[in-house]
């Protein structure tokens, strides 16, 4: 959909006229705030994110058991290929990001990956389909060199989840922000509207989360992985159908400067290397400089000399605007911060791999005849993200708020770590729990029986999933909710982007540490940490790896934090 440009300025709404500036309805004009965006809007586009996260979860949180199952694959292969999809998944934002921001929009974007995701998931569930019929023929054989699975299925298999992979990529970025766009920034009310928004958006994908580890993994395990991977295509289907039903409700974002965005940012960096040699003061006028400091423009100083023209003359000092550098050191700001969040992706990873094999290992029975899937255990995770965020949202901000007398309680950066911190402890439960079911092994006499229930309950492991899901509502809604603020306006689908690239470079990571302490740990005969028997193998150690891996990791984002400059949203962070 195009949507045309507009040069009104987007620093205060026209409450005169009721219409909101920076933005448009489907026709073009002017969008007025009375018949557009806000929670009417919001409400068809969360529907959406919901939908895609039952699909994804469908697919992620039970996918190692697939691999180790029908597609035959070792323990250590398949959370090493578990790693690498999830990684491939959550970095290809990046480029959905880029394209909507620089070229598509975020509206064409979300139509389009869309369609990308449900051939994805149309493609995954025939896959499995023929799966499951070469496995049936592979049981009514003697040939024991049959029962292998082809490779072409394994092919299509892996081509078809990475083409949810690519579809996922302009989907997540861009359905959030602009979910976040319906609501103006700058009204006093949608203001604290929006800061709700990351809460409540979190909140509900939380319950498509929830729905998928209960409904989907069950079909899955119990009746069938192919109508198991339908009916997540159904549901993504139905769901671009409802947004398409918003449409007309909607604000589309217009572009105020002229030009690509990165083009602008980007010449910002060549202009200031090339004029590394020149003195801005004795070139730019004073005021221009005053306005630098005014905007925090202490850090990054060497970026102020793209102002200047290439020889330092001062003719085309306006070659780079003010804004267009301080935007540039914006963005230069979020690389300390970026980093130092990895270690909370690494430990992220965790729960839709070790953990689920660990709670296979475990006495899940819930009832007589009912038992519960080991990737239904991440279930709780969503369930504490049920209890908490309204806790967070609607006791714990207002107390803080009167505390603090900042509207959102405290900062996002202060959140972000709150959450780095409990994610270290859930990994000390973890340890202290496989230490454990590893002695109870032991005490059984299991150690060689990897296929025995070891006669310990699942609910040991409730403790370290909760402890993941409270880390979420402060790590994860936080980072959402800066990296959408502290980027430039027209790059806000970038932002959450680098959010979600946190998350990708640290199951690649993940990926990384398992491989080399898998061969590290199982070389000269000796078992693994990872070991396919879990009953031999150490995932103690590797969880107290974590926990100190962690530690650091927090003690780094700290020291950052604290002389971080929130220049760009709301002031009241500063």
């Amino acid at each position: 959909m195009a949507i045309v440009s507009s040069t009104r300025s987007v620093e205060a709404p026209l409450l005169e006229d009721g219409t909101v500036d920076g933005t448009v309805d489907h026709k073009g004009c002017p969008a007025r705030r009375s018949i557009s965006g806000g929670w009417r809007s919001a409400s068809f586009i969360i529907a959406v994110e919901v939908a895609e996260r039952f699909a994804y979860y469908g697919i992620s949180s039970n996918l190692i058991t697939y691999l180790t199952g029908p597609l035959g694959q070792s323990t250590a292969t398949a959370a090493e290929n578990v790693n690498a999809w999830s990684g491939t998944a959550t970095l290809l934002p990046l480029l959905g990001a880029f394209l909507a921001d620089a070229y598509l929009g975020r509206y064409p974007t979300i139509i389009i990956s869309s369609l990308i995701y449900i051939l994805g998931l149309g493609l995954l569930t025939l896959s499995a389909m023929l799966t499951s019929l070469s496995n049936s023929d592979c049981q009514n054989t003697n040939n024991i060199t049959s029962c292998s699975t082809p490779k072409i299925l394994v092919f299509s298999f892996n081509f078809s989840l990475y083409l949810v992979a690519i579809g996922q990529g302009g989907h997540k970025p861009c359905v959030q922000a602009f979910g976040a766009d319906q609501f103006d920034g700058n009204d006093p009310k949608e203001s604290i509207a929006k800061s709700s928004f990351f809460n409540w958006w979190y909140f509900t994908l939380s319950v498509g989360v929830n729905l998928s580890l209960v409904i989907i993994v069950y079909i899955q395990d119990n009746l069938s992985w192919a109508l198991g991977f339908g009916i997540l295509c159904i549901v993504m289907l139905v769901a671009l159908l409802v947004f398409l039903l918003g449409t007309k409700t909607y604000r589309y974002s217009v572009k105020v400067n002229e030009g690509n965005p990165f083009t602008r940012i980007g010449q910002v960096f060549v202009l200031a290397v090339k004029n590394r040699h020149n003195a801005p003061s004795a070139t730019v006028p004073e005021e221009v400089l005053q306005t630098l400091h005014q905007q925090s423009s202490e850090q990054f100083k060497f970026l102020n000399k793209a102002l200047l023209a290439q020889d330092g003359s001062s003719e085309d000092w306006k070659a780079c605007s003010v804004n267009d550098v301080e935007e540039a050191k914006a963005l230069l700001r979020l690389i300390p911060i970026w980093s130092t969040c990895l270690m909370y992706a690494i430990v992220f990873a965790q729960a839709s791999t070790f953990f689920t094999k660990q709670g296979a290992t475990m006495d899940r029975k819930l009832a007589a005849g009912l038992t519960i899937p080991a990737a239904s255990l991440q279930l709780f995770i969503g369930v504490s993200i049920l209890v908490f965020i309204p806790l967070y949202d609607r006791v714990f901000v207002p107390i803080a708020r009167t505390l603090t007398q900042k509207p959102a309680g405290i900062t996002m950066l202060q959140r972000i770590g709150t959450g780095m911190f409990l994610s270290a402890v859930s990994m000390v439960i973890a340890a202290l729990v496989e230490m454990k079911r590893l002695k109870i092994a032991q005490e059984y006499g299991l150690v060689d029986n990897p296929s025995a229930t070891i006669p310990m309950s699942v609910w040991w492991l409730v403790p370290q999933y909760v402890f993941f899901g409270l880390a979420d509502v402060f790590t994860i809604v936080g980072l959402q909710e800066f990296f959408y603020d502290q980027v430039p306006n027209e790059l806000r689908s970038v932002g959450l982007s680098l959010y979600l690239s946190v998350l990708g470079v640290g199951s690649f990571l993940s990926s990384f540490l398992v491989t080399v302490i898998d061969k590290v740990s199982g070389g000269d005969g000796r078992d693994s940490w990872f070991d396919s028997n879990l009953n031999r193998a150490h995932l103690d150690y590797f969880y107290w790896l974590l926990a100190a891996l962690s530690t650091v990791g927090l003690a780094a984002f700290l020291y950052f934090s604290k002389s971080f400059v929130y220049s760009i949203g709301r002031s009241s962070y500063n």
